[in-house]
């Protein structure tokens, strides 16, 4: 089947065969093509890689698929290169060779699939820790999300590379962190104080996330989605709304649209908040700390009052929204933000005297944008870079294209610069939340249109600007229509490779500092 769609022939991938799922113009490309076809859409076409995606069709069609999706900006379509993977071979060519940004797929394909690729430099199993058998591939179909198994009780040891050198040690951290930190193991290779090599082992908190998603009734399946990263509820669940809202060719009323992007702006503002506070906090600056706790703390006040939830969760839904914001509750909210922007505004001001902050911040955990590129790094340390990527502008969503908004950027991409860019989304912000408040209809309009049911063998993305960066949600539906694969990817899962490179210049005391500074979500990575 060929579809006519203008990018198949501005691309130059006319020759393959195509088609046009929902908001997915997908082209199925032979083995031999593919290194060719994908770095001709990076190199040539410049556009971004959003995700990889495997499913396990071997039931339909006695095979797998791996699909490579990229981004169009301003085209409201996802570019797919689709590969058949035959079920007898079980291989697919990496693509490490064209772009560092395939090898942490391609190492997820191969631990949750089976499927190995051919020519990774480094193709071990990630989030699965070494007690799990080495046959357990769990998002194959064959595999119940149920299934006991017996836990490896030899070889658990994590290997750790290190460094060796006379002076050099090792300095281990976690998984169990102090506070509320989510389990993570750090392992430092030092010199005296300097960082020489840090390692992270993650998927302590890998909970089956995808796998429960194919087990779930439609209804349930928000709730799974809100707890995916919980200081993400509304963006997680904006972007699995999305995707299937786009299955079932719903149309949202424009009063719900207004009300999902006062909430997404408001869990933006709430971390942001909590961001900045703790970057000064971690630098010896109180002052700061507290001040981003207390701000974050009145924001949270307003979920709940919008809301129910300090999350903000259960006010997105299927269609539309679960709950309105009346007029009076409108009002007050904006007049509330204009005293929480002044406030912020006499915060900043009062910690831009502080030399001793700015010394801590200023070339401490520089980002290299090569490195960036290379990994194909979003969000915050991204804008950090002066890549001025922001899908509420890049793919529009909600209705993000009816007000006025500049995306944040910094140049130098060190801890400074990050927070910078989160201090500059503040203000960006408010000024949306401003625009969305004045537009909201209070006459004749609805909260949600109700969703029809979803069709048999269909695919469709949603992908939304989190606060952390864009966060990308592939859902597909069986014969049955009912949800047959949903493939998650936050933020983090891209950023968290990064870290060790923007340590290469530090101490161990700035590392507090500088992972804040990234902010990267244990729970978004693991899944």
């Amino acid at each position: 089947m060929h579809d006519t769609h203008p990018l198949l022939s501005r691309f130059g991938f006319e020759r393959f065969s195509s088609r046009k799922e929902s908001n997915m113009l997908i082209v199925l490309v032979p083995e031999k093509d593919l290194i060719p076809a994908v770095k001709s859409l990076l190199e040539e076409q410049h556009l971004e890689l959003k995700t990889v995606v495997a499913t396990d069709e071997r039931r339909t069609h006695q095979r797998f698929f791996i699909r490579y999706i990229f981004a169009v900006p301003k085209e409201a379509v996802f570019f797919a290169v689709e590969l058949s993977v035959p079920s007898m071979t079980a291989t697919f060519p990496s693509l490490v060779s064209v772009n560092q940004a395939f090898a942490l797929y391609e190492q997820e394909i191969k631990s949750f699939f089976g499927l190995e690729p051919v020519g990774h430099p480094n193709p071990s199993r990630i989030i699965l820790h070494q007690h799990y058998p080495k046959d357990l591939y769990p998002l194959r179909k064959d595999f119940a999300w149920n299934t006991s198994f017996p836990l490896q009780t030899e070889d658990t040891i994590t290997e750790v590379q290190g460094v060796l050198g006379e002076g050099i040690y090792q300095i281990p951290v976690g998984p169990v962190h102090a506070g509320i930190i989510e389990p993570g193991h750090f392992r430092f290779s030092v010199l005296g104080e300097e960082i020489i090599k840090f390692e992270a082992e993650l998927g302590y908190v890998h909970k089956g996330t995808e796998k429960l998603f194919e087990t779930l009734p439609l209804e349930k399946t928000l709730s799974l989605a809100e707890h995916i990263s919980g200081d993400s509820s509304v963006h997680h669940a904006l972007a699995f709304t999305q995707a299937v809202e786009t299955l079932s060719e719903g149309v949202l009323p424009e009063r719900a649209k207004l009300i999902r992007m006062v909430c997404a702006e408001l869990e933006r503002l709430a971390n942001h908040f909590n961001d900045i506070g703790f970057i000064m906090l971690d630098t010896g600056f109180s002052f700061g700390g507290s001040h981003g706790a207390r701000l974050r703390e009145r924001i949270m006040q307003w979920n709940e009052r919008i809301s129910g939830s300090r999350f903000l969760r259960g006010m997105i839904i299927f269609g539309g929204v679960n709950r309105d914001i009346e007029e009076t509750l409108a009002d007050d909210l904006a007049d509330d933000l204009e005293l929480l922007e002044t406030d912020f505004k006499e915060v900043i001001t009062i910690a831009k005297d502080s030399d001793s902050l700015y010394n801590r911040l200023k070339e401490t955990g520089r980002l290299e944008k090569q490195i960036a590129d290379d990994y194909g790094v979003v969000g915050v340390p991204a804008r950090a870079l002066g890549k001025a990527m922001d899908a509420r502008v890049d793919f529009p969503y909600a209705a993000y294209e009816a007000v006025q908004f500049a995306v944040a950027t910094e140049e130098y991409g060190d801890v400074h610069a990050r927070f910078l860019v989160r201090i500059k989304e503040v203000y960006q912000s408010f000024r949306i939340l401003n625009q969305v408040l004045a537009l909201l209809p209070f006459e004749n309009s609805s909260l949600k249109t109700p969703l029809g049911a979803l069709p048999a063998n269909r695919m469709a993305l949603g992908m939304v600007e989190g606060w952390r960066g864009d966060i990308v949600t592939f859902v597909a539906t069986g014969s049955n229509g009912k949800l047959d694969r949903v493939k998650v990817r936050d933020p983090s899962f891209i950023n968290w490779q990064v870290v060790p490179h923007a340590l290469t210049r530090d101490i161990v005391p700035d590392f507090p500092l500088i992972n804040k500074s990234f902010d990267l979500s244990y729970s978004g990575n693991d899944l």
